[in-house]
């Protein structure tokens, strides 16, 4: 469970209600009409825009937003440096025994197929298929959520008009222009507050989950090479350390750790 983004959701619906009730009831916010313009009308713009099987998957990508897969990517470089040790000692083959200790499966399907013998650029061309679909698949789904967040808005104004030409349409008593008013700008007020609340959110939170996975899927395929060629394992840590930590930005890796190795020259 992701719990910066329950929180983010409970403290965003939450401040929103205490805002409401502590100047107004919330019967004043409740229009089930302009609910189905927002809703009705964004869904069916949706539809209109994208095909309806990815737009089926909007549910599981919902839940996605609140899932996470804890994954420690300076752990799999360990992982990969051990694969590597076995490796560089007893041959590609050795790397079997290890295989059912490994819990990432990109990791051990590129292992399997190093282990079966494939070639280089047939291992590279498979997984590298693989991340580009897993790539596509990502995109399809935060920019369902990228339209949504634009559509919602959109059709929150297209409820004020509605509301705005119909108070125009009679305005024999004055007394009724503030409430129908208020009436109104409640389809803007529930278009801005799904599509600042939920969407735009869920489509930044899906661009930074697939931005993570691509950088392990990297990181793998990398380490693959090195562990084919038979690097050094402390040579191939230092470089894929360093590659994440450029991508993460930062000036020093793991400065605890670095303090306590030991001193060139010395065992």
């Amino acid at each position: 469970m992701d719990l910066a983004s329950l929180v983010g959701v409970i403290a965003g619906v939450g401040l929103v209600l205490a805002s409401i009730l502590m100047n107004s009831g919330l019967d004043l916010f409740i229009n089930i009409p302009s609910a189905m313009i927002v809703c009705g009308g964004t869904l069916a713009a949706t539809f209109i825009a994208f095909p309806i099987n990815e737009v089926m998957k909007v549910m599981g990508l919902f839940l996605r937003v609140f899932m996470v897969k804890k994954s420690d990517q300076y752990q799999l470089i360990e992982v990969m440096v051990d694969i590597c040790n076995v490796a560089r000692k007893g041959g590609v083959l050795a790397i079997e025994s290890k295989l059912k200790d490994i819990d990432n499966e990109f990791l051990k399907k590129g292992l399997e197929m190093t282990v079966d013998g494939k070639d280089e650029a047939t291992v590279n061309s498979l997984l590298k298929r693989e991340v580009k679909q897993l790539q596509n698949a990502h995109k399809d789904g935060w920019e369902i959520f990228n339209q949504m967040g634009a559509f919602a808005p959109a059709f929150g104004m297209v409820g004020t008009l509605i509301g705005l030409i119909q108070m125009l349409s009679d305005l024999s008593d004055v007394s009724s222009v503030g409430p129908k008013m208020a009436i109104a700008l409640i389809t803007t007020f529930y278009g801005a507050v799904i599509a600042n609340l939920f969407f735009i959110p869920m489509t930044v939170k899906l661009k930074r989950r697939s931005a993570s996975e691509g950088l392990e899927m990297q990181l793998i395929l990398e380490g693959l090479a090195f562990i084919r060629k038979g690097v050094n394992p402390r040579f191939m840590q230092d470089v894929l350390e360093n590659y994440l930590d450029t991508y993460h930005g930062k000036t020093e890796k793991k400065g605890d750790d670095k303090g306590k190795k030991p001193a060139k020259g010395k065992k």
